[in-house]
C-alpha cells in the first residue's frame, strides 16, 4: 500500500512510529505537510499537489493535522476524499471533533454521560449560567483551545464571574462546565479504533493542577476500564463518525462522564504507559479497511 501522512511534524513521536509501523509492514510511506499542498478544485478530476508534484496513487490517508491549521487541513483531506483515496479519520468527522460545542451538542442528544455544561453570548447571563452549571468550583474552557491551553479553574462563583466576563471582553467562545470534584483530578485517555478501545490510561495531574494532560507536566499509567466506560468511549467516537479517536473520560458519581473526543490522538503517552504497539494497529486497521471508494462522505462535507 502507498499511505499518506498529513503532518508537518515528521519528527514527532506519533508520525515517526506512524512511518516504522507502516514500512515494517511493507508499505511505502510519505509524510506530507498539508501547508505546503495546492489543489486543483475541478469537478471532473480533483487533483492535489505537493511543491509542483502531483499527488497520486495513494491508497490511505492518515490525518495528523493540528488544531491551528484545521480549516486548511481539512480542505487538503475532503480533496483527497474526492479522489477516492481511504481516510482514517475523514474530514467531516474531524471537523465535529474540533468544534466544541457542536461535539457536545451531538454526543447531548445520543445520550452520552457529560458534564452539565452551559455556552452563552451575553455578558448579564453571567450569574445565570454559573448557576446552570451547579456553581463554584466550576471549569471554563475556550472552544479553540488544545491540550489544557485555555482552561481554568474557578474555585468561587465570584472568580467565575470575573473570568467569564474577561473572555468575553476578548471575544471569545467558552464553556462552563461543572467540576467533577469526585475524579480527584484524574481522566482516562480510551484510545478508540474502530469498534474497540485498544488501549486506555489514566491520566493525574501534578501537584498543584487540576489539569490532567501530560503536556501540562501530568502523569500516566495502565488503568482497567468498565464495561460501561468501554461503551461510552465506543459510542463517542462512533457518533461523530470517528475510526480513531482518543476519547477522555471522568469517573463521576453517576458513571462516566465524556470531557472531549480528540481526532488526532497522540500516540506517545499511550504507548509508553501501556505498553501496547497502537501504532501497529492503526497500519493493520488500514490494511483492513482503506479500499478504493470506501470514503462515506467523498468530499460533500
Amino acid at each position: 500500500m502507498k499511505i499518506a501522512i498529513l503532518s508537518r511534524g515528521p519528527s514527532l513521536y506519533s508520525t515517526k512510529r506512524l512511518i516504522e509501523a507502516s514500512k515494517s509492514k511493507g508499505h511505502t510511506v510519505r509524510v506530507i505537510n498539508p501547508l505546503k499542498c495546492y489543489m486543483n478544485i475541478t469537478a471532473h478530476k480533483p487533483e492535489v499537489y505537493y511543491e509542483q508534484e502531483k499527488l497520486t496513487g495513494f491508497d490511505a490517508v492518515i490525518p495528523r493535522i493540528g488544531a491551528s491549521i484545521t480549516f486548511y487541513g481539512l480542505a487538503v483531506l475532503r480533496q483527497f476524499e474526492m479522489m477516492g483515496v481511504y481516510c482514517l479519520n475523514e474530514s467531516v468527522a474531524i471537523g465535529r471533533s474540533r468544534d466544541k460545542l457542536r461535539s457536545l451538542q451531538l454526543l447531548s442528544r445520543k445520550g452520552i454521560g457529560m458534564p452539565v455544561t452551559a455556552f452563552a453570548h451575553n455578558p448579564g447571563d453571567t450569574k445565570n449560567v454559573i448557576q446552570l452549571v451547579k456553581g463554584a468550583p466550576l471549569v471554563m474552557k475556550l472552544l479553540e483551545g488544545t491540550q489544557g491551553v485555555g482552561v481554568v479553574l474557578a474555585e468561587t462563583n465570584k472568580a467565575a464571574e470575573s473570568v467569564i466576563e474577561a473572555f468575553r471582553g476578548l471575544n471569545a467562545n467558552i464553556l462552563v462546565q461543572e467540576y467533577i470534584e469526585e475524579a480527584k483530578g484524574s481522566d482516562i485517555r480510551c484510545f478508540v479504533l474502530g469498534e474497540k478501545v485498544i488501549a486506555a490510561m489514566m491520566r493525574t495531574a501534578k501537584e498543584g493542577e487540576f489539569r490532567s494532560n501530560l503536556h501540562r507536566g501530568g502523569s500516566a499509567k495502565i488503568v482497567k476500564l468498565t464495561p460501561e466506560e468501554r461503551s461510552t468511549a465506543v459510542r463517542s467516537a462512533k457518533i461523530l463518525g470517528l475510526n480513531c479517536a482518543g476519547v477522555d473520560i471522568l469517573r463521576s458519581n453517576h458513571g462516566p462522564v465524556v470531557m472531549e473526543v480528540n481526532s488526532s490522538p497522540g500516540l506517545e503517552g499511550i504507548e509508553l504507559s501501556t505498553n501496547k504497539d497502537v501504532a501497529n494497529s492503526i497500519i493493520e486497521f488500514i490494511e483492513k479497511n482503506a479500499t478504493p471508494g470506501k470514503t462515506r462522505t467523498k468530499g460533500k462535507g
